[in-house]
């Protein structure tokens, strides 16, 4: 596992190197950056495991993509309940985030990439059975930040938290030519 130089308490140490968030497993089940969002979408759209291990963990599926726009279902499973037996209010915010994510990435050019630098919640209403669906939009794009939106609702179409955001857009830099 590659190492990190990481700065802990005036000193630096050397950690291994987590996953990025922006990691996928290749053929050979080795981990290796999403550099072309193109084809991860293409991959995801297609039902591929291992392209988003969060969405294959929570047991997120995709079900709509297109420019500007997605729409993600996630099962209620009863590990997902806490001690009022609802749904973890952080569980449905990660489900937004993720739909608000791949709403963003449709807009990308392929040397953009994109990082959550805020994000807004309001709880609507609690759940505790059934599905939660996703559905995201792109509000705006500017040259640095990406605005998006997503409302939460459960499977009898009742509102369940929305949910906007502020992505930071980031540019690949240019090589230097040797």
């Amino acid at each position: 596992m590659p190492l990190l130089n990481v700065f802990v308490y005036g000193h630096y140490r050397r950690k291994p190197r987590l996953p990025a968030v922006n990691d996928a497993i290749n053929e050979d089940k080795e981990r290796v950056a999403i550099t072309d969002y193109n084809k991860y979408l293409e991959k995801l759209r297609a039902g591929q495991k291992g392209m988003n291990p969060f969405l294959d963990f929570m047991g997120i599926k995709l079900i709509e993509l297109k420019d500007g726009y997605a729409q993600f279902r996630m099962p209620i499973r009863p590990e997902y309940l806490q001690g009022a037996r609802l749904v973890q209010g952080g569980l449905i915010v990660a489900l937004a985030d993720e739909a608000i994510a791949h709403a963003m990435i449709t807009r990308l050019i392929p040397t953009e990439g994109i990082t959550t630098i805020e994000l807004k919640s309001n709880f609507l209403a609690g759940v505790k059975n059934g599905e939660l669906t996703a559905t995201a939009t792109v509000f705006k794009k500017g040259k640095s930040l990406i605005i998006g939106d997503c409302l939460v609702t459960d499977d009898k179409a009742n509102n369940i938290c929305r949910v906007s955001a502020t992505f930071l857009i980031l540019k690949q830099k240019e090589k230097k030519a040797s």
